[in-house]
Formats: structure tokens, sequence, C-alpha cells
């Protein structure tokens, strides 16, 4: 495969075969040469779980100590009282059937959609075209709610989502290159511990199996699992 010259130059900054500690990892992330852009900065996991069984396919939601860096685009669909307050709360699009209509044409410019129960009857007919991209609300993430405004402000400050994928790896943002080391450190750990106290009692054998930090242009760097495992 061709690598462009960002990429080798980045590559020839790490030793792929290393595991570094995260203070380490971080550290080589940041030092690397990077696009024009703050890149974001991510975490990937692999879990020693089988998504395909229902009680170990891991799906939550929490706040990050620092953030994630990104301007998140938020959609409620409300009505009444709880609509008034996601508008006060700093929702970008409030709405109910218009809001329905115009996704189900085919408008999806947001990143989180955030839904009454009562509103779940009309969302759920949405499933064909905001499951695939990770949109549905979901009361296991805390995007089904009848307080609305809290989800939305929590979004707004750095609250982030993570599930397993089909092969049993989870995927999470921690921040961006400009943020400080040690913001990308406590929102790193924090994650990680987060994953970790979510280990299923079904799961069996080392549940934390692997561990990659990466930039959006970057290779990964590898982490020592062991340095989270320590510390829980």
């Amino acid at each position: 495969m061709h690598r462009g010259k960002l990429y080798t130059s980045q590559l020839a900054t790490i030793d792929r075969e290393s595991l570094y500690t995260l203070e380490e990892a971080i550290a080589k992330i940041k030092a690397m040469p990077h696009a024009k852009f703050d890149e974001s900065v991510e975490v990937a996991m692999k879990l020693g779980v089988d998504p395909r069984q229902s009680d170990q396919a891991l799906r939550g939601a929490m706040a990050l100590p620092h953030g994630t860096g990104k301007s998140v685009r938020i959609v409620v669909a409300a009505e009444g009282d709880a609509a008034t307050a996601a508008r006060a709360a700093g929702a970008d699009v409030v709405g109910m059937d218009d809001l329905i209509a115009k996704i189900s044409e085919g408008w999806l410019e947001f990143d989180v959609m955030i839904a009454t129960p009562s509103a779940m009857r009309e969302v759920r007919k949405l499933g064909r075209a905001l499951g695939p991209r990770g949109l549905m609300p979901n009361p296991k993430t805390g995007t089904v709610t009848d307080d609305p405004a809290a989800a939305v402000r929590e979004a707004k400050a750095g609250r982030i989502e993570y599930r397993t994928d089909r092969g049993g790896c989870v995927h999470v943002p921690v921040g961006k290159v400009s943020f400080s080391e040690l913001a990308l450190q406590e929102n790193t750990t924090a994650v990680v511990n987060t994953i970790i106290r979510s280990r299923p009692s079904s799961a069996k054998g080392v549940f934390l199996q692997s561990c990659t930090m990466s930039a959006t242009m970057s290779p990964g760097v590898r982490i020592d699992p062991r340095h989270f495992t320590r510390s829980t």
C-alpha cells in the first residue's frame, strides 16, 4: 500500500513493535509532524468479548474530563416544554414532525440526536437512516430522555459514546493534538477505566487485549494494556 510523505515521516518516529506507556504514546503523537488542521486523537481497544452475544456487546456514554475539542451539532426531537428547554440549552435544531420529515428526506448534518420517550414512536421510523451512522437515540447512551436539555448540555460539554464493533473493538475520541499532554492523559485514562469497569460478567480471559492511540492522519502507537490494568 502506498503511503504519503506525512505518514512515512510519522512512522519513522515510532517503533511499531514496541509497547509504550500512556505518557510515552501521547508524547510520540504530539511530537509527530501533523497535517495543517488540529487532528483528533483516538484510542482503539481490542476487548476479550464476543459481540455476537448480546450480553457481551458494550454500549454506553460518558463525559470526558476535558471534553473532545470538537464542536458538536445536536438535534432534538421533542415538543412543548421539553423542546423549549432544549433550545435554551443550546440544541442546534429542535423539532418534531418537521425534523422527522427533514431527516427522512436525507438531511443528516448533525452529530448527536436526542429524543424524548414520547417522540421515539416517530424517530424509530428513521432507523434505516440513523442506525448505520450510529445516530439513533438510545436510553443506554442517555439520548432518549425526559430531560433533553440536560442531555444537550452534556453533549456540548464533551460527552462521548462508545460501543463494540463486530470485531470486539471500541474506538473512542479522547481530544485533539493541540490538547496538553495532561489533558490527553486524563481523558484517555477516564475512557479506558470506564471500559474496564463495564466488563461483562460473562467475558472470559484477558479483557483489555490491546490498546492503540493515533491521530487522524497518523499511524497507531501501541500502549501497554498493563498500564491501565495495574491502576484499576
